[in-house]
């Protein structure tokens, strides 16, 4: 039996779901894929530094959260496309548990903001010391913390720091004297971005638990469409499943010819033999 509207809507949503979180988890296994075996940065792996275990180990989580995305979604397509209660079960429940390490991830990144600027300007003062001792591994990641901050060294001038040439480039002369520094530009970052960081967590795990709940609709509906399915009787043969109850006039004798007696052979009339009808 084909789902009803509910059971329709809560597919197409789950398959929007799906794409979406495909590309998403797509894009981030292949940036992390990327940042680990890339002639740019592979060095960075190799190297026995405080300074680099921070992105170590962001670039491991981001190959890893990609994956587990990858994941969820294989459960979720096959799910709904075959119709697989078991897989939309394991789907729900993998969603459930991103859904709260979403929010218990954002709630401790707004608690702790403080707490994580300071350990991130800390990373990126060890980080510029590296890059100063004639650490090559540190350009890029240099180039990152300056690009996405808009900020440059520990000076804030693309002129006089020793990292000015990781720096963006500005356009003026007096624009490369106003240029901040980047250490006190992560902490007002934090500071100030703070609700918007867990505006993104609390609003990435809503979009979870709405995938979750169309997940257990569809689940029900695949239930009941299948309980349904097994008590459909074929209407266009009537009285196939009535029961019939036999008597003694409903019975009727039937006498088989004996092998002994020769067989009776039936003459096909001729045109000669049909009788004529005048009128």
């Amino acid at each position: 039996m084909a789902l009803d509207g509910r059971g329709q809507l809560c597919k197409w949503i789950l398959i929007l779901f799906n794409i979406l979180f495909a590309l998403v988890g797509f894009a981030m296994l292949a940036l992390g894929l990327w940042l680990r075996f890339s002639g740019v940065t592979k060095s960075i792996f190799e190297m026995e530094n405080d300074s680099q275990s921070a992105f170590v180990i962001a670039v491991i989580m981001l190959i890893l959260l990609g994956t587990m995305m990858l994941v969820v979604v294989s459960f979720g397509d096959y799910g709904v496309c075959c119709k697989s209660r078991c897989s939309l079960q394991v789907f729900s429940a993998l969603l459930a548990v991103m859904a709260g390490a979403e929010i218990g991830a954002g709630v401790i990144a707004y608690m702790r903001r403080n707490a994580v600027a300071s350990g991130l300007a800390e990373f990126y003062n060890r980080l510029y010391v590296a890059y100063i001792d004639g650490s090559d591994a540190s350009d890029i990641t240099l180039r990152f913390f300056h690009t996405m901050f808009e900020c440059c060294g520990l000076l804030g001038t693309t002129v006089f720091d020793l990292a000015k040439d990781t720096c963006p480039k500005q356009d003026g002369f007096l624009a490369k004297f106003t240029i901040p520094a980047c250490p006190p530009v992560i902490l007002e970052a934090f500071e100030e971005r703070a609700p918007l960081v867990l505006g993104t967590f609390v609003g990435t795990a809503a979009l979870l638990l709405l995938a979750l709940l169309c997940s257990v609709t569809l689940t029900n509906k695949i239930r009941l469409s299948n309980q349904s399915s097994q008590h459909i009787l074929h209407p266009c043969i009537p009285g196939l499943f009535t029961p019939y109850t036999y008597s003694q006039h409903n019975l009727v004798s039937i006498s088989y010819p004996d092998p002994d007696q020769d067989p009776v052979v039936f003459t096909p009339l001729t045109e000669a033999n049909i009788p004529l009808v005048l009128t």
